[in-house]
């Protein structure tokens, strides 16, 4: 990602009644979907898709998450989750998350990846995801 670049996205997700609880909230492992999916989203926008990354070798493996719920999202909700790729280093990339409801802040997280060969062995980012640092 050169300078110029975006890096940071938003996706909007309708909550579905099949991700609700019996309590009609948006059940709090569905927000870990959204994150890829906004993640997937982000790098789609960006004119790639993981499965180019996956193909070129370039496996993106979850090593740490975090999430703070603000609020709760209910059926049929339509939220919005902004991606923005915080840092990235040698072998990782770091994304935070907001979630919101019209404008209402209702989860926040954050996710690394760390980039690995097929094998498992940590690699190199390629170029094209390093954030450049600021100065």
């Amino acid at each position: 990602m050169s300078e110029e670049l975006n890096v940071s996205g938003e996706t909007t997700i309708r909550v579905r009644y099949a991700e609700t609880d019996r309590m009609g909230l948006l059940h709090h492992a569905n927000y870990l979907i959204y994150f890829e999916l906004a993640r997937t989203e982000l790098l789609r926008s960006l004119g790639l898709s993981y499965r180019d990354l996956e193909d070129k070798g370039y496996l993106l493996v979850l090593t740490r998450l975090e999430v703070r719920y603000r609020r709760p999202a209910f059926y049929d909700d339509l939220l919005t989750v902004r991606t923005t790729v915080a840092k990235t280093t040698a072998v990782r990339i770091d994304h935070a998350y907001e979630v919101s409801r019209d404008g209402t802040l209702i989860a926040e997280g954050t996710t690394t990846l760390a980039c690995v060969d097929r094998q498992g062995r940590p690699q190199a980012l390629p170029d094209f995801l390093r954030v450049p640092k600021k100065r």
